[in-house]
C-alpha cells in the first residue's frame, strides 16, 4: 500500500466526516461550545471564570467535570423566562421542570429551586437526592416505566406534585396504593403520539414500538375501539385515590427540528379535546416534554430557548383556538439544554500513536492539481490520542454514536491541525471520546484536552468499568471552584467489596 505524499499538515483528510473542517485556528473557541466565562488567558491557557485548568488539575485531578454555575442558572432563567413570557397570554405561563436525569446532585437541585423550576425525577434515588436537598415534593415530578411500589410510596410520602403513568397497570397499582393510605396521587398520563423524532433511534420515545407510555392507536387494548390512553383516561376517572391532572408525552432527546414538537403538541390538544367532548373530563394540564438539542460540533445549530418558546406558543395558542377550549397550563421538562453546555471535561494526554488507514486517494493534492496516485487506494494518517478517563466517564460515543468536539487546553499553539481520535484508557476498541476532530500537531503527554458539552448524560451516565473511579464535578462561579460530586477513590470501590 502506498502512501499518499500529497496529504500534508494542515489539509483536509480524506479520513475526516464531511462536515469536520479544517479549523482556521487551533486556539479559537467556538463560543456555541462553551459556558459563558470560558476563554484563553493571555498564556493561552482555557479558562473559566478566570482559573486556570493548569489550577484545576492541581487541586482536583484529573479526569474532571467542570461545571460553570452562572451559565446553569443563567440556562434555567432563559427557559423560564422565555417560555413564561410566550404562553402568558395563552395559559398565564408555564412551569418549567428540570429533567433530573440529565445530571442531578442537591447543589443541582437548589439552583434550580432557587431559580424558580421545578425538577423531574426518574426513580427512588433522584427523589433521594430532591429530598435531601430540601426541595418542595409539590415542584416534583416522578417519571419511569416500571416505578415500583417502594417508588410510589416514596412519591406519596412526599406529596408529589405529580406522578406521571406510563401504562394501565401502573394506573391501577398508583389507585390501589393511594386508596389503601387513604390518600390521593396526582397524576399525569404519558401518551405515545407516534411522532418520529429525528435523533438518534435509543433517544426517539414518541414511536408505538418501545417500552414508554399509553399509545393514542385504537383497538390497542382489550377493550374494543378504545386506544390505551382513552381507556386510561376513561379508568382514571373511576379511581377514588386518583386526581387526573393531565396528560404527558416526550418525543425524544437532541432534536433541533420543531416539527416534531408541533405535531405532538397538536395531536395531544386534539385528544384531550376529544376526552372533554366524550367524557366531560376536562384536563387541566399539558406537558410536552424536553429534548431540545444542544452543539456538541461546530455544526450543530441548536434553536434559543425563546425562538423555541414562541414556536410552540404559536401551535398551542392556534391549535385551541381552532378546537375552541381553553388551553391547559402548559408544562416542559429541559435537562440537557440547560445543563449540557455549562460542562466541560477536562482530561491528561497519555500515550499517542500513529495509523495508516486504506481509502480511496484523493483526486486533487493541496494546490488543487489532480493528484498522482488518483484512482488508487493509498493511506492516510490517523493519530490516536488517549487521555486518562473515557467511555466510564462518557459512554455516550459509544451507546449513540454521539460526537464531541475537543481543544488543547493546556496552553495555545502554532502547529498545524492533524486529524486526531481522542481515545480512553479502557480495555475495549469501541472506547472512544471524540472520534475525529483535528488537534494540533504538537500535542503531547502531559497537556491536558478539554471536551465540551459534557454536562448531560456524562456523569449520570458514568461507571466503574475496568475499576476506575468516577471523576468528580467542581462547579465554578465568581472566580472560585468547588466539589460539588466528589471523585471517587480506590477506598470507595473496595469498600463495596464483601470479600470471600
Amino acid at each position: 500500500m502506498t502512501t499518499n505524499p500529497s496529504i500534508t499538515s494542515g489539509a483536509a483528510s480524506p479520513l475526516a466526516p464531511d462536515w469536520l473542517a479544517v479549523p482556521a485556528d487551533l486556539n479559537a473557541l467556538h463560543k456555541p461550545l462553551w459556558a459563558g466565562g470560558v476563554a484563553r488567558n493571555n498564556s493561552g491557557e482555557l479558562t473559566i471564570d478566570g482559573l486556570a485548568v493548569s489550577e484545576l488539575q492541581r487541586e482536583f485531578g484529573t479526569p474532571l467535570f467542570v461545571l460553570s454555575e452562572s451559565d446553569f442558572r443563567a440556562r434555567a432563567r432563559a427557559f423560564s423566562d422565555a417560555f413564561n413570557d410566550a404562553f402568558a397570554d395563552i395559559c398565564g405561563g408555564v412551569d418549567v421542570y428540570y429533567a433530573g436525569k440529565s445530571f442531578l446532585c442537591t447543589a443541582v437541585v437548589r439552583w434550580v429551586e432557587e431559580e424558580g423550576l421545578r425538577l423531574d425525577t426518574a426513580s427512588g434515588g433522584e427523589l433521594a437526592v430532591a429530598a435531601r436537598a430540601g426541595i418542595p415534593g409539590a415542584d416534583v415530578a416522578l417519571h419511569g416505566n416500571n416505578k415500583s411500589d417502594a417508588e410510589i410510596h416514596r412519591a406519596l410520602d412526599m406529596k408529589l406534585g405529580r406522578i406521571v403513568i406510563d401504562s394501565l397497570a401502573e394506573l391501577d397499582r398508583v389507585a390501589k396504593i393511594a386508596d389503601a393510605r387513604g390518600e390521593t396521587a396526582k397524576v399525569m398520563l404519558r401518551l405515545t403520539p407516534g411522532v418520529h423524532a429525528h435523533t438518534h433511534e435509543f433517544i426517539a420515545t414518541a414511536h408505538e414500538d418501545q417500552k414508554f407510555g399509553l399509545s393514542m392507536a385504537g383497538d390497542s387494548t382489550e377493550q374494543a375501539g378504545l386506544s390505551a390512553a382513552e381507556e386510561a383516561v376513561a379508568a382514571a376517572s373511576g379511581y377514588p385515590g386518583i386526581e387526573l391532572l393531565g396528560l404527558h408525552c416526550h418525543i425524544g432527546s437532541q432534536i433541533f427540528e420543531p416539527d416534531g414538537f408541533a405535531l405532538a403538541a397538536e395531536k395531544l390538544l386534539d385528544f384531550l379535546a376529544a376526552m372533554q367532548a366524550k367524557y366531560s373530563i376536562v384536563l387541566p394540564e399539558l406537558d410536552l416534554g424536553g429534548g431540545y438539542g444542544i452543539a456538541y460540533t461546530p455544526v450543530d445549530t441548536p434553536r434559543p430557548a425563546a425562538e423555541i418558546a414562541q414556536a410552540m406558543a404559536a401551535v398551542v395558542r392556534s391549535k385551541c383556538e381552532q378546537l375552541g377550549i381553553t388551553a391547559p397550563r402548559i408544562s416542559i421538562e429541559p435537562g440537557r439544554a440547560i445543563v449540557g453546555s455549562t460542562t466541560f471535561t477536562l482530561y491528561e494526554v497519555g500515550t499517542l500513536k500513529t495509523v495508516r488507514v486504506d481509502a480511496p486517494a484523493a483526486g486533487t493534492d493541496v494546490s488543487g492539481a489532480p493528484g498522482e496516485h488518483s484512482g488508487k487506494n493509498v493511506t492516510y494518517p490517523r493519530r490516536y490520542v488517549s487521555v486518562d478517563g473515557g467511555m466510564s466517564d462518557n459512554p455516550r460515543p459509544v451507546l449513540y454514536d454521539a460526537d464531541y468536539s475537543a481543544i488543547l487546553a493546556s496552553r495555545a499553539t502554532a502547529a498545524a491541525p492533524q486529524l486526531s481520535r481522542v481515545v480512553g484508557k479502557h480495555c475495549e476498541s469501541g472506547d472512544i471520546v471524540v472520534r475525529d476532530v483535528y488537534l494540533p500537531e504538537d500535542v503531547a503527554a502531559g497537556d491536558l484536552l478539554a471536551v465540551p458539552g459534557t454536562g448531560a448524560y456524562c456523569w449520570a451516565l458514568s461507571s466503574n468499568y475496568n475499576y476506575l473511579a468516577r471523576p468528580g464535578v467542581v462547579a465554578v462561579r465568581d472566580g472560585s471552584a468547588r466539589l460539588i460530586v466528589r471523585g471517587e477513590t480506590e477506598e470507595d470501590l473496595l469498600n463495596r467489596d464483601m470479600g470471600a
